[in-house]
């Protein structure tokens, strides 16, 4: 074999490596719903820090699933929602709902990368990252976690050209993942305080940095479940409405 084909056939391997290590990510965090009541403390540029809550709602597998968000608190944000419908095979269809206005809005490709309602998390972090829909390239080990870097296909339109992602080798979560945009960091997710939540490793807090805006989210989850009984009417704009 020539030394070009052996060049080749190494990274193939290393391609495939890096995404059995993601379907098994993956595969170890299978659920059928989830329900969590998460606690959401923003600190902006100028050290100003605001407080929300949210309660979290998914069913369906990885990828295949419905996530509605909604708001509690503070008074002023309470009631709005936001409906995260995931595809295997191509991005997420959102709509967030405002009870103020009364009315909701479908969130357009072109808004993906903004803000979601204050926080440093944009439209598209809260869309699940299903494995198939990106390419991966296994980079190395760094402090117990492989660094595998990860591009969006062409079916799955992105605000990040590429991604950094730190697995966690002993119990195959993520650590970190680092967005780029041609070349420059632009936001930052770094998970923690790890428990075995039936049986699935679970981060309890990340934290959300926006490089451009010199701000972050803590995230605390709290009373959090896995296949919790939930009903797929639960995940409609219909109830979005009427839940406020």
């Amino acid at each position: 074999m020539s030394k070009t084909l052996l060049v080749l056939f190494g990274a193939a391997l290393w391609a495939e490596d890096a995404k059995q290590i993601l379907e098994q990510l993956q595969s170890r965090a299978k659920s059928n719903s989830q329900r969590y009541e998460g606690w959401l403390r923003v600190t902006d540029s100028k050290d100003k820090v605001t407080e929300k809550r949210w309660i979290y709602d998914r069913i369906g597998s990885a990828g295949d699933s419905k996530v509605v968000l909604r708001f509690t608190a503070p008074p002023e944000v309470k009631g709005v929602a936001l409906l995260i419908v995931n595809h295997p095979d191509r991005a997420s269809d959102q709509w967030m709902w405002t009870p103020a206005l009364q009315r909701d809005r479908r969130i357009a490709f072109q808004d993906r990368s903004t803000r979601f309602f204050g926080t440093d998390f944009s439209f598209e972090d809260l869309e699940e990252r299903d494995v198939d829909q990106y390419e991966y390239k296994l980079l190395g080990e760094e402090g117990g976690a492989w660094k595998i870097e990860s591009r969006p296909k062409k079916t799955k339109p992105s605000q990040y050209t590429h991604s950094y992602l730190w697995v966690d080798k002993a119990r195959y979560v993520f650590t970190r993942i680092e967005g780029y945009k041609d070349g420059k960091l632009i936001r930052r997710i770094t998970y923690g305080d790890y428990k075995q939540i039936q049986n699935i490793w679970t981060p309890l807090s990340l934290q959300v940095e926006d490089l451009a805006r010199k701000s972050r989210t803590v995230l605390k989850t709290d009373k959090l479940e896995y296949n919790v009984p939930l009903k797929e009417e639960m995940f409609t704009l219909q109830a979005l409405r009427r839940e406020s």
